[in-house]
């Protein structure tokens, strides 16, 4: 689609809006890198390029937008202050240039939101309201400070200023990196995918942008096929979990995207780790849903050149240790194995010997007698060891079969602890 037929379409924001924000963010925001990623590429058939917006200050793309915002308030506007509400990285990015252009700032959060986002927040000069269970609670208590307080409210993503800055991603995806077949763009409220869109539909309308959210959080897809989905749920990508979107975006994306692909969680955990052991790089849920896209629709995107947005880096240590913790088990470099043996002295280091032998480390040792469905004379062993790869797993529980000792899994593909 052409620059005119966009504006004919009537879309609220055109490839104009976003060219003319972009000397607006000149100096004041990192032009990422567009970059090949040949290990991604190798894992799922793509030819695979990555646009990190995880190297911004704040870590995450909605400093282009928000920055935007600001720098076009009046300077009536930028002395009354704003207020946004956010789970995060729209947050972080007010704080950070509303501090830096020296306009106050207060920000409204979800109870819920990872304190490592609060924190961060704060450090950057914001005043954290903290109120509800969802952003939806939250922008209704930020559109009441703005109405008592004067303040500007900022939207994350409905917003023609905010589209327009984030289209500048696009642009530069255009300027950097190759002739892509398809992008796949996050879509939380979908600023993001909006301004991408718009940029490659003027610039390079050969290329296919395609959507991606969380399946616990269909907000887009429901409302562009009429298909009501539920949306809830604990999801790793809390930062494009809402239950509704703009009405600005949906129009844009209803025009320029024209399909979008749900993720699962289970997804989204792999994508973060192939982000990490595959770039060491980070991504947060929301970040690598692109990839998490990729992974769930491999036999699409083969053979073609795909940009990834990684567009938001902000995850809580915490998770992502248990992250790859998980994904070790997934590819069973981690198993766990229960036993039950004979309660007689020698009988664990008999065990222990076996394993250094077969090459496993032991990494936890759970010795119990005390339940009822092991025999008096028995005891039950639990032991999680570290192994090479799926075949390792299974030659040594094989060798465990063969000393006589009877063998469950626990955990991934096996019984429940």
């Amino acid at each position: 689609m052409s620059v005119k037929v966009a504006a004919e379409a009537g879309l609220p924001v055109t490839l104009a809006d976003v060219e003319a924000a972009r000397p607006l963010l000149a100096g004041a925001i990192l032009r990422t890198p567009t970059l090949r990623a040949p290990r991604l590429s190798a894992l799922t058939g793509a030819d695979v390029w990555v646009k990190y917006e995880n190297f911004q200050v704040t870590a995450s793309f909605k400093e282009r937008g928000a920055l935007v915002k600001l720098a076009r308030l009046s300077p009536e506007e930028a002395r009354r202050g704003v207020v946004a509400m956010s789970a995060g990285n729209h947050a972080q990015a007010v704080a950070c240039h509303g501090t830096r252009l020296g306009i106050s700032t207060t920000i409204v959060m979800p109870e819920t939101t990872p304190q490592v986002k609060v924190m961060a927040t704060e450090a950057f000069g914001a005043h954290v309201v903290l109120h509800g269970d969802t952003v939806a609670d939250a922008q209704g208590e930020a559109e009441r400070i703005s109405r008592e307080e004067g303040r500007v409210f900022v939207h994350p993503y409905d917003d023609r200023d905010v589209i327009a800055g984030q289209g500048s991603i696009g642009l530069e995806m255009i300027e950097d990196g190759p002739q892509f077949d398809a992008v796949l763009a996050p879509i939380g409220g979908g600023g993001l995918a909006s301004g991408v869109a718009l940029a490659f539909a003027g610039r390079s309308p050969q290329t296919e942008i395609v959507g991606v959210e969380a399946a616990l959080y269909p907000a887009m897809w429901s409302a562009l096929t009429g298909i009501a989905r539920p949306c809830g749920g604990p999801t790793l990508a809390e930062g494009i979990a809402v239950h509704n979107v703009g009405a600005l975006t949906r129009t844009i994306i209803r025009a320029l995207v024209p399909s979008i692909v749900l993720v699962d969680e289970t997804a989204l955990e792999r994508a973060v780790n192939a982000f990490l052991t595959n770039q060491k790089t980070l991504a947060e849920g929301a970040g690598a849903a692109g990839l998490a896209a990729l992974l769930t629709e491999p036999e699409r995107f083969a053979g073609r050149t795909v940009g990834l947005i990684l567009c938001g880096g902000n995850i809580d240590p915490r998770m992502l240790a248990g992250i790859i913790l998980r994904e070790l088990e997934r590819e069973e470099r981690i198993v766990s194995f229960r036993l039950t043996i004979l309660d007689r002295p020698g009988m664990l280091g008999r065990i222990a010997t076996l394993l250094g032998k077969l090459g496993a480390n032991i990494l936890e040792v759970h010795h119990r007698r005390t339940f009822l469905d092991v025999p008096a004379k028995g005891t039950r062993l639990d032991l999680t060891v570290e192994t090479r790869d799926q075949a390792h797993a299974q030659a040594i529980e094989a060798a465990l079969e063969a000393e006589g000792l009877p063998v469950q899994r626990l955990g991934a593909g096996g019984i429940d602890w």
